[in-house]
Order: structure tokens, then C-alpha cells, then sequence
């Protein structure tokens, strides 16, 4: 059952990623930023967060093979198996 439907891009199934070090299920066609609220939808819904990236306060921290990047959440893609290392405080 899909929580708050309206919120996210259409979705048939959940990906697995790893988020600090603890393995999640979130929605497959959506931003890591709409995962993040999947996964703690009051906490990120009321985050002081642009959604558009402008603001940068999203911004994430990637594994990246044997080095990590950063991406702005609220446009960035969640793919399957990604390893994200780090948040920004916003969204601790």
C-alpha cells in the first residue's frame, strides 16, 4: 500500500540502497530526495529544503566505486544498490 501516492513519481516496486550504512527499501523512478521522505515522511516534508536545487541543503554523499561524489538529492535518480555515505544536516 502506497503511502501519500500523490508524492511520488509512479512506482511498481521498492529498490534496495544503503543509506549511512543501514539497508532501506524505497521507490524505484524517483529522487533521492522523495526517497528520503518515503522512508520518514514528516521529517523531510517539514525540512526547510527548496526541492528545486537551488538551496543545495540536500545534498547527499554517493559511493562512487573506491571514491564518493556529491549529488543534489532533489535531482538525482535512486538506482538500485546505491550506496549513499553521507547527508547534508538538513536531512540528518
Amino acid at each position: 500500500m502506497e503511502l501519500h501516492p500523490e508524492m511520488f513519481e509512479p512506482y511498481e516496486r521498492l529498490v534496495e540502497i544503503i543509506i549511512c550504512g543501514e539497508q532501506k527499501l524505497v521507490p524505484e523512478n524517483n529522487s533521492i530526495l522523495r526517497c528520503l521522505q518515503y522512508l520518514d515522511v514528516e521529517r523531510i516534508s517539514n525540512a526547510d529544503l527548496c526541492w528545486n536545487g537551488e538551496c543545495l541543503d540536500c545534498q547527499v554523499t554517493l559511493q562512487n566505486g573506491d571514491k564518493e561524489k556529491s549529488v543534489i538529492a532533489c535531482r538525482t535518480k535512486v538506482t538500485e544498490g546505491m550506496v549513499i555515505t553521507g547527508l547534508s544536516p538538513a536531512l540528518q
